[in-house]
């Protein structure tokens, strides 16, 4: 069985002379939950679109769950929240469900799961326009998860959600790649991409900037030592550590240095250290968070 449930390649959408999406290559593979992130107006939406067959791409292909976007067969194993779910205002959470499922050919019991799911039980007999924008939210969700597709295409799920909320929404994310779910998740949270995706995709103008797992991008960790006398620490240091491993004076603190090296290197780099007279003031790791990367490669936007 292909591993590859989502793959794109030269994918492109044009819109007169401007290109929404410029030549895109995706591979989202089974099991994983892959962020697919950028700055607004990057594409993201209009490339999760064509993947569902919403929007037929200029140029380009793409294959999801082994079959072109849009087709019935491919369909069926595939849940999706794009732009905002589409629901009947004057109808009880529940019923939305329950009336989504008998379109998708599910019996009307697959609702009360799929509710249950995102928290939203309690509120299950009150009209959808009295939920909150989190509450409709989640309600998406919940359509997306009748039938326990086996890939759910998310665009910005915790929109409008409160910090619990977002919370609850990442451990469904993870509970979701815990039973072998595939996640395509597009989301302007950092925070939570880094840490529920596997890998992610930075997008910018329609193109992929970079693609990788969180921790392939986010690089390897930096050891900052504040001591004295700073030149004996670094002749420490690069005993302990190797002859390349000072990378110079920390940014606006001319007492620290910066090393190339791994949590687990400091208790022996701070034995060392004592052992040699230097005066340690601070040993600290610092690690780059994925919104740092993100910041880098999208020029702040």
């Amino acid at each position: 069985m292909d591993d590859d449930l989502v793959v794109a390649r030269g994918l492109t959408k044009r819109y007169g002379s401007r290109a929404a999406v410029d030549s895109l290559d995706l591979t989202v593979r089974r099991g994983e939950v892959y962020g697919f992130l950028g700055p607004n107006g990057a594409g993201k939406t209009t490339t999760l679109r064509m993947l569902l067959g919403l929007v037929r791409p200029t140029g380009g292909s793409a294959r999801v769950l082994g079959h072109p976007p849009g087709d019935p067969r491919g369909l069926r194993g595939v849940g999706a929240l794009v732009e905002g779910p589409g629901l009947f205002p004057h109808l009880s959470g529940l019923d939305n469900l329950r009336v989504a499922a008998r379109w998708a050919g599910l019996p009307e019991s697959a609702a009360g799961p799929a509710l249950a799911e995102v928290g939203l039980e309690e509120r299950a007999g009150d009209r959808a326009s009295a939920y909150s924008l989190g509450m409709r939210q989640r309600l998406g969700v919940a359509l997306a998860l009748l039938g326990s597709p086996e890939l759910l295409v998310l665009d910005e799920p915790t929109n409008g959600l409160d910090p619990a909320g977002t919370a609850d929404m990442r451990a469904l994310l993870l509970r979701c790649r815990a039973a072998g779910r595939t996640v395509l998740l597009s989301s302007h949270l950092l925070s939570e991409v880094q840490q529920v995706c596997d890998r992610v995709a930075v997008v910018r103008d329609g193109r992929v900037l970079t693609e990788g797992t969180v921790a392939e991008l986010r690089g390897g960790a930096e050891l900052v030592v504040a001591a004295e006398p700073l030149a004996t620490a670094c002749r420490v240091a690069e005993a302990v550590l190797g002859a390349d491993s000072v990378l110079g004076s920390s940014a606006g603190s001319p007492g620290r240095i910066r090393l190339r090296g791994a949590p687990a290197d400091v208790p022996r780099l701070n034995a060392e250290l004592v052992g040699a007279g230097v005066q340690v003031w601070a040993l600290q790791v610092e690690e780059r968070s994925l919104e740092d990367v993100f910041l880098e490669l999208t020029g702040g936007a």
